[in-house]
């Protein structure tokens, strides 16, 4: 690699990322946020234009700029119309399942959602769980994330905390 070759590089690098600054500014910081499935397809595909705009010469930094204005755009967009409209959300979204309740692990949720009892632990054990009976909901987000609700001074759980959780076999 020559000199040349290598400040062409680091300008290139410095622009595109002054470019996704000026997105994420007039776009907002959920551009990379990993609120869903459609986010962080996003997210990656982000990350792949950059990729490509930094190491392939082919790529020029305006044609880039739009690229990723594009998916910024379409992402926003996307995001907008699932918020609106119920249909959308219905159809374009994954629905947070529950897969603990009460201390007791509900293990039809955690085959439908692919986890494994010692994935579930493991979370349990992050978020300093004890023992089982402080648990009152784990939450298999919508991300792919695991939410662990739980306490060891008997505290109920309030009902706004599932709204939107797929709560079927919970009894």
């Amino acid at each position: 690699m020559t000199i040349q070759e290598a400040l062409t590089l680091i300008i290139t690098v410095l622009s595109i990322f002054s470019v996704i600054i000026v997105i994420t500014r007039v776009f907002g910081l959920r551009t990379f946020a990993k609120m869903s499935s459609f986010d962080f397809a996003s997210t990656i595909a982000v990350g792949s234009v950059l990729a490509s705009i930094i190491l392939n010469s082919n790529y020029s930094i305006l044609k880039g700029g739009i690229v990723l204005t594009t998916i910024i755009a379409f992402q926003t967009l996307f995001s907008f119309l699932v918020r609106k409209l119920d249909f959308f959300k219905n159809l374009f979204t994954n629905k947070p399942q529950i897969i603990m309740y009460n201390g007791r692990i509900l293990y039809k949720k955690l085959k439908r959602c692919n986890v494994g009892e010692d994935d579930l632990i493991a979370k349990l054990r992050e978020a300093n769980v004890h023992d089982f009976s402080e648990v009152k909901a784990v939450i298999f987000e919508s991300t792919g994330d695991i939410s662990v609700i739980h306490n060891n001074e008997n505290k109920s759980l309030a009902k706004q905390m599932l709204t939107d959780v797929d709560t079927t076999y919970m009894a």
